[in-house]
């Protein structure tokens, strides 16, 4: 697969003009103008830049990682280090929005190297993707003018560290704005525990919780088609329990069901719910219920 190190070489890899600045580019056609196209079509590729991007009325697929951004309706997106794009001849781009892309050493010595690293929307993928009111894309586009502005005027000593200012302020807003989008699909959070719940309780009934182990958070989320990160942060905002705290509590309550049954020992019901050490299993079950799966088994048999 091919990496790019610097972002020069990434973009003449797209075809796209050379920067202004070495680890800095802007291409904005907010208002008048076009928006340059990339090259068509591009296997997996790998970069060392971030890009925040926002795209209106373009048609096809853009792979990111193992699932794809769909931009149908235009939507804000952002990408991060390292990850694999690749897009097709399908892929229509179009010459509105505006793409800011930048080397990763780009942030170094600044607040915001730290700060990008805890917002989740840059490992968001496919349905994940921002979708703006009219109200808020004005927000965002005054802020990448100040941005281009800053970009295209004779860079000084001050020009880097108020550009650095400007992104930080753009990715606050596109973070408020994310926790209103957790909020208005409400309906589709909902849906999305449900969907949790059940793609748990198909592999338990199928029998391979007890067959595999019990599965990892991503290996549910790929299942669910959506990213690990955003699974957890819906979860969280709308039942307060992360992801592995849903899968514990699923667990728990299959281990009091089988544990109604005498015929089973303790080792039996831990293998049958997936773990792979008993001990690990009565551990968690009194941690969440406050009584060894042995206390519980004699407090509610059956008579």
């Amino acid at each position: 697969m091919q990496h790019f190190k610097t972002l020069s070489a990434y973009l003449d890899y797209l075809e796209l003009p050379r920067p202004e600045h070495p680890m800095l580019s802007v291409f904005s056609a907010i208002g008048e103008g076009t928006l340059p196209c990339p090259k068509e079509s591009s296997p997996p590729i790998t970069n060392d830049c971030y890009s925040i991007s926002l795209k209106k009325m373009v048609k096809g697929d853009l792979n990111y990682g193992r699932t794809k951004y769909d931009f149908t309706n235009g939507a804000l997106f952002f990408i991060a280090p390292r990850q694999v794009l690749q897009w097709d001849s399908s892929m229509v781009f179009d010459q509105k929005g505006f793409s800011i892309n930048f080397h990763e050493d780009f942030l170094k010595g600044t607040e915001l190297a730290q700060q990008i690293k805890r917002y989740g929307f840059f490992s968001y993928s496919a349905n994940e993707a921002l979708h703006l009111s009219p109200r808020e894309e004005k927000q965002i586009e005054s802020i990448v003018e100040s941005i281009d502005l800053e970009y295209r005027n004779n860079q000084d000593e001050f020009s880097k560290d108020i550009i650095i200012s400007q992104l930080s302020t753009l990715l606050k807003y596109a973070n408020r704005f994310y926790e209103r989008q957790f909020i208005t699909r409400k309906a589709l959070s909902n849906d999305l525990l449900e969907q949790f719940n059940q793609q748990l309780e198909n592999y338990f009934r199928s029998g391979q919780l007890e067959e595999k182990g019990i599965p990892s958070i991503e290996q549910i989320a790929d299942q669910l088609s959506v990213s690990q990160r955003y699974l957890s942060d819906t979860l969280k905002k709308e039942t307060g329990k992360t992801t592995t705290e849903h899968l514990q509590l699923f667990l728990i309550n299959e281990a009091k069901e089988i544990l109604l049954n005498p015929n089973k020992t303790i080792s039996e019901v831990a293998y049958e719910l997936g773990f792979e050490y008993p001990p690990y299993f009565s551990r968690l079950f009194k941690k969440k219920e406050g009584i060894s799966p042995s206390a519980y088994r004699k407090k509610y048999k059956m008579n």
